[in-house]
């Protein structure tokens, strides 16, 4: 969407079967406006594309049997080597490239996702999101092709788009100039409390609880749900104080 990209610009590079299902969610808001300005791209690969066969096929049945497909590491492989904004070379160990860039599998199997590693994806100047579907993934791709696997949850989904732009909407939002106030990253929930650079600073404290107006909301006769009182005083102690305890 941007028509030009910063020196401090993000790209991100998300792989799937279903590229169309992604255009919704990063052409709207934040990610829109960040994508105009230059802060991040945001671009989107059709695996199938980089099958080899006319019917571009990017799945088949698992050896040894079992239910479901799996889908091919051909594909995928030439996706994400299309896709690198670095030169990348092929060994016995796997794919290898420039440290710019961070080449995650989304997999019901991955690391949890935190805001821990959204800073820390958030260095990168390139991150290449796999979408797996159907039954799972050719373990050839975690192995050889991923640099990680990541969950974004312990449940399971039809596929790895939401997770994408789940990574896609955390990192982004860290991007020096993504978001107008740059102060709001300190007060949000799973901030870090000390050193926005170690991720291991990590505070649990959730955001404390928000209000505006109206001063006092009746849904009906009777019923008054009120701000507490110590935000409408202006004794900006206290204020501090009622926020910390929460």
């Amino acid at each position: 969407m941007g028509l030009f990209c910063l020196a401090n610009c993000m790209r991100f590079d998300i792989l799937t079967i279903f590229p169309r299902m992604m255009d919704s969610y990063i052409n709207e808001s934040i990610l829109k406006r960040a994508q105009e300005a230059g802060h991040i791209e945001i671009a989107t690969r059709d695996i199938r594309d980089y099958a080899s066969d006319k019917h571009r096929t990017t799945d088949d049945a698992p050896y040894g049997g079992g239910a479901g497909m799996v889908m091919k590491v051909e594909p995928v492989y030439g996706a994400v080597v299309a896709s690198s904004l670095f030169k990348t070379t092929t060994s016995k160990e796997g794919l290898k490239h420039a440290k710019g860039t961070r080449i995650v599998l989304l997999s019901a199997k991955g690391e949890q996702f935190t805001q821990a590693k959204a800073y820390e994806f958030s260095k990168y100047k390139q991150l290449i999101l796999i979408c797996g579907r159907y039954e799972g993934m050719d373990e050839r791709v975690a192995d050889y092709v991923a640099d990680e696997e990541i969950s974004v949850g312990p449940y399971v989904l039809t596929g790895g788009e939401l997770p994408a732009l789940t990574i896609v909407d955390a990192v982004a939002r860290l991007v020096p100039g993504v978001l107008g106030n740059e102060d709001s990253l300190a007060e949000e929930s799973f901030s870090l409390t000390t050193d926005y650079s170690l991720p291991t600073t990590m505070s649990a404290q959730r955001e404390y609880p928000q209000y505006t107006r109206p001063e006092i909301f009746s849904p009906k006769k009777g019923v008054e749900w009120k701000v507490p009182e110590v935000l409408l005083g202006g004794n900006h102690a206290e204020i501090a104080a009622w926020r910390q305890s929460r």
